[in-house]
C-alpha cells in the first residue's frame, strides 16, 4: 500500500524556518495583516510618556505653582514666628526705655534686647545693666491700658515688641550680695568694699550721689543705680522699701543691645574695668 506523507510546517515542527519567514509566537505580527504599521520602539514609547506627563504638569502647573508658592511662604512665616517665640521665651526679650534715668547710656524710647540667660545660667556681674520687675512698687500704679490691636499683641507675643502689661525698671548693678557700698569718700566717689569707683558711664556733670548712704547688700539681693544719678529714683530713693535692694529673682535679664532707633544701635557695656579691683566682701557680711 502506498504510504502517504504529510509535510509539517517548520513552525509546527519547531525546526528551522525558511529565510524571510515571519516567526510564530505570542509576539508575532498576525499573518492577516491586522497591524497597520511597525510598532514604536521602547525608546519612542518612553519619550511619548514623558512628554505626556510634562504636558499634564504644564496644564496644571500654573494654579499648582501659585498655591505651592503660598504654601512655602506660609511655612516660612510659621517657622519664623515659632523661632521668635522660643527666642523670646528662653533667650532674648524686648523692652523700651520710658525715662531718662539711664542717660546717656540709654535714651528715652530706646528699644533694647535683654539676655534672659542672666542671672542664670550665666552669673550676674557688677556693672551689668539689668531689667527687673517692679515687685517693690518703686513706680506709681500704672494706668489701665487702652485696647491694643491684634497686631500689637501678636508682636508682643513673639517678642518683637515690648510687653507693657507689667511694670519694669532698668538700672546698673553696683553691688552684689555681701558688698558694702558707701557714699562718698573724700573725693566724692562711691566705694564698694572700700575700693573707690571711677564711673565713666555717669551722665555728664552728674555726681556719683547727692545722697549719702552706707549699706551692705543682703543675701539674694542687689543694689542698683541709674547712670543719670540726678534723675534716677533708684536704690537710694527707695530705702524705705526693703532697704532699696532688689531680689535677684525679680531680674528679667541683662540688657545687651540697643536695637532701635538705628542711630543708637549698639551693644551695652558693663565696664568690667571699673569693678575689677573690688575685693571680695567681708566674710559673713549681709544686711544693712
Amino acid at each position: 500500500m502506498p504510504r502517504r506523507f504529510h509535510w509539517k510546517s517548520a513552525a509546527r515542527a519547531g525546526g528551522p524556518q525558511p529565510a524571510g519567514a515571519t516567526p510564530a509566537g505570542p509576539d508575532a505580527v498576525p499573518a492577516d495583516g491586522g497591524a497597520t504599521g511597525p510598532e514604536p520602539s521602547a525608546g519612542a514609547g518612553s519619550s511619548a510618556g514623558a512628554g505626556s506627563r510634562a504636558a499634564a504638569k504644564d496644564s496644571g502647573g500654573k494654579g499648582g505653582g501659585f498655591l505651592g508658592w503660598l504654601k512655602e511662604i506660609a511655612t516660612i512665616v510659621v517657622i519664623a514666628l515659632v523661632l521668635s517665640f522660643l527666642i523670646k521665651t528662653f533667650l532674648f526679650r524686648a523692652f523700651f526705655i520710658p525715662s531718662g534715668s539711664m542717660e546717656n547710656t540709654l535714651q528715652i524710647d530706646d528699644r533694647i534686647f535683654v539676655n534672659q540667660l542672666v542671672p542664670e545660667p550665666f552669673a550676674l556681674e557688677r556693672g551689668d545693666v539689668v531689667v527687673f520687675r517692679d515687685d517693690e512698687k518703686w513706680l506709681p500704679e500704672a494706668a489701665a491700658d487702652a485696647d491694643t490691636s491684634w497686631l500689637s499683641e501678636a508682636l508682643v507675643f513673639v517678642g518683637l515688641a515690648p510687653d507693657e502689661s507689667q511694670q519694669h525698671l532698668v538700672k546698673r548693678v553696683i553691688g552684689l550680695e555681701g558688698d558694702r557700698i558707701v557714699c562718698c569718700d573724700a573725693e566724692g566717689r562711691m566705694t564698694v568694699n572700700g575700693e573707690p569707683l571711677d564711673e565713666p558711664y555717669l551722665f555728664p556733670g552728674a555726681a556719683p550721689s547727692d545722697t549719702p548712704f552706707d549699706v551692705t547688700v543682703p543675701e539674694g539681693k542687689i543694689w542698683v543705680m541709674g547712670d543719670h544719678r540726678n534723675a534716677s529714683a533708684d536704690s537710694r530713693a527707695n530705702q524705705d522699701k526693703d532697704g532699696g535692694f532688689i531680689d535677684v529673682d525679680a531680674i528679667e535679664g541683662k540688657a545687651s543691645v540697643i536695637a532701635w532707633p538705628l542711630s543708637n544701635a549698639s551693644g551695652l557695656d558693663s565696664y568690667p574695668e571699673v569693678f575689677e579691683n573690688i575685693p571680695a566682701p567681708a566674710e559673713g557680711a549681709s544686711g544693712n
